[in-house]
């Protein structure tokens, strides 16, 4: 009884998926392996530290959650569930706590002393709308993406672009309230798992693990700052410094010349189509079929049945002449092997002319059909017989030297041009026309996704970034990282078919993220230098994306070890959608912002530069003559001289 189940539940699974899978390559969700929970938990796999830190590890079941509620909304909207949007759950446990880090480092920068509704306040003014802005790129790209004809694909866009809008509403709302409650718990200086009170400061002779555990969170008592991370100090001190350097400057453009230049070169090597054993699983005799294939009958493609669709008088001379000579110009395509075709109606001609039989009639030709059907009984299957009336008939075609999708995509369209160009209503089929089909429009409708969606792109920075030179950075880090992915997919065996495609309008979307978060604190920052104005940027948001870009990965990471290319590919691809993303977020993007204008108006910064040096470098070399007039006199007219200087200057 539970196999019949398990049975019956393969074949409605299969049903669904029309468009990526066959029924006996189909993908089961047992394929993907199930990792821990602990996997999941930010806290626990990247190291979230400070006094926000408590909430962190909620986060992770939040994303589920969303997941999870779509499903059960989804299914009375009849939406299939196919099976590449098993993958979804793996992609939005990673991307989703991305908004959560940004919130978190928000937080982080507020002042504890601070009443919880100032300090929420400050966290949503900072961190709003750079989630904001991620999230409508990453739900329209998605959605965008159902404009595509394929069903599978149409399917995965629907599911994951609603599960990240849910997990947006749940971190505006769910989260923030969370770090309210816990912004109370730290105003009470209350232990962060059992909520008790606990002493301020430890005593003297206590041990670390007393002051870990027992002793209310650290922040500076005078400044009311909370103690700051030792990876965004490195950020600060370290890191920020060293990019803005003249020389990594150099370096970086260099750097990226070259990722262009492989990237671009890999694109103009990238294949079509997808190869059918790939989607069967690594252990399934289908796979070991298509090897011995290939091994032993690779000159011989796809044996193609031409049906005639309808009812047609076979008894009429002209109506056999007219199909007769359809089937002459198949064999005459340069992809036809002429020795190799079957018609039933040219054998039962053959038949009648040798047993000297008149078929011109309807009566005649149908009962010595009957007797054909008993010296050749083959070619029954061929025929279908409502009483008196053909319904329906079939003839097989033999394909030649179809190696590749550029051959699979030829051949199917010269099939059906010349069925169209007969006299007879003619229709060609065989099995594997469902991924021939693809090859026709993937390319023009993943190129067709990824103008529309870099354009929409460009109108929600220009609306949620106050500044059209950095709006004009997000969108060129957006056609970049598909660049770099297009092309690093041909050095990693990636074609370019359904699976891909989805893959890239999710690109589009991630590849947003991290640089938009980085060009709004830039914009944001009202330091007057370029490089300061970076470096703050690296120091607020470089360890959030880094917390981002690997929770993210180890969400997709265990698609690695899928029995299925499909998940591999999915892993391959959001591998490189967020190594390239983050890579721009904190490498190039920071250091472009700063030749281009600095998005900021260069009037305003070079008065506010010209203004302060006249005022400064006077009271500088008063200060100097004074000191060395009166450097033996007493402190109190030293002390006289210092005060009449400018307190602002240095």
């Amino acid at each position: 009884m539970a196999e019949l189940i398990e049975l019956m539940e393969t074949q409605r699974a299969a049903s669904h998926s029309r468009g990526a899978e066959p029924p006996s390559c189909q993908t089961q969700p047992g394929d993907v392996p199930r990792p821990s929970p602990t996997l999941y938990n930010p806290e626990l796999s990247i190291g979230v530290r400070g006094r926000g830190a408590q909430t962190a590890w909620r986060q992770g079941g939040m994303q589920v959650e969303g997941e999870e509620g779509w499903c059960v909304l989804a299914n009375p909207l009849a939406v299939p569930h196919t099976g590449v949007v098993i993958a979804n759950g793996h992609k939005t446990t990673g991307i989703g706590v991305d908004d959560m880090f940004i919130m978190i480092a928000c937080w982080q920068q507020t002042k504890v002393q601070d009443s919880v509704e100032d300090r929420l306040a400050e966290t949503y003014k900072e961190a709003a709308v750079s989630i904001t802005i991620t999230t409508l790129t990453d739900v329209l790209a998605f959605y965008i993406g159902i404009m595509t004809p394929f069903r599978s694909v149409q399917s995965f866009c629907l599911y994951t672009g609603t599960t990240v809008l849910f997990c947006y509403l749940f971190n505006i709302t769910f989260f923030g309230a969370v770090l309210a409650l816990n912004g109370k718990r730290e105003e009470s200086n209350r232990h962060w798992l059992l909520c008790m009170k606990v002493p301020t400061t430890s005593p003297a002779e206590s041990s670390k693990a007393y002051s870990l555990c027992c002793v209310g969170g650290s922040y500076d008592q005078s400044t009311g700052a909370e103690t700051e991370h030792p990876m965004n100090l490195f950020f600060k001190k370290c890191y920020g410094p060293f990019l803005t350097n003249i020389w990594t400057k150099v370096f970086v453009v260099l750097l990226y010349a070259g990722y262009l230049a492989a990237s671009i070169y890999g694109c103009f090597q990238i294949k079509e189509g997808i190869d059918l054993r790939n989607l069967a699983f690594d252990k399934s005799y289908i796979v070991r079929y298509y090897d011995h294939e290939e091994a032993y009958f690779l000159e011989y493609g796809p044996n193609v049945m031409v049906v005639i669709p309808e009812e047609v008088a076979y008894w009429n001379i002209t109506v056999r002449e007219d199909i007769d000579n359809c089937i002459g110009k198949f064999k005459n395509l340069s992809y036809i092997d002429q020795n190799l075709s079957v018609s039933w109606l040219q054998f039962y001609e053959d038949f009648a002319q040798k047993a000297n039989i008149n078929i011109n009639s309807q009566t005649s030709f149908i009962n010595n059909l009957m007797i054909f059907f008993r010296f050749f009984p083959d070619f029954k299957q061929d025929v279908h017989l409502s009483g008196d009336v053909i319904n329906a008939s079939r003839f097989f075609i033999q394909t030649l030297n179809i190696n590749n999708a550029v051959a699979e995509k030829n051949m199917l369209t010269e099939l059906r041009e010349m069925a169209e160009s007969c006299v007879v209503r003619l229709v060609v089929y065989h099995p594997a026309f469902i991924y021939f089909d693809q090859y026709l429009v993937v390319v023009n409708n993943t190129i067709q996704n990824i103008a529309v969606a870099t354009v929409v792109m460009l109108l929600i920075s220009l609306l949620l970034i106050p500044n059209p030179l950095c709006c004009l950075w997000v969108t060129f880090a957006i056609a970049s990282v598909i660049v770099g992915v297009s092309g690093f997919m041909a050095f990693w065996d990636v074609n370019i078919d359904s699976i891909s495609m989805i893959n890239l309008v999710i690109c589009i979307g991630f590849s947003v993220d991290f640089s938009a978060h980085i060009s709004y604190a830039y914009v944001s920052n009202r330091k007057p230098k370029a490089n300061d104005k970076a470096i703050d940027a690296l120091y607020i948001l470089g360890y959030p994306i880094v917390q981002g870009a690997i929770s993210t990965i180890l969400g997709v990471a265990v698609l690695a070890a899928a029995e299925s290319y499909i998940f591999r590919t999915f892993f391959k691809i959001m591998f490189l959608v967020i190594g390239f993303g983050a890579f721009h977020g904190i490498v190039f993007i920071p250091v472009f912002l700063t030749f281009f204008g600095l998005c900021a108006k260069p009037s305003e910064l070079n008065c506010e530069e010209s203004q302060a040096e006249f005022q400064c470098r006077p009271n500088v070399e008063l200060y100097d003559r004074n000191m060395d007039q009166f450097n033996n006199s007493n402190a109190s007219l030293r002390h006289l001289n210092r005060s009449k200087m400018d307190p602002d200057c240095p």
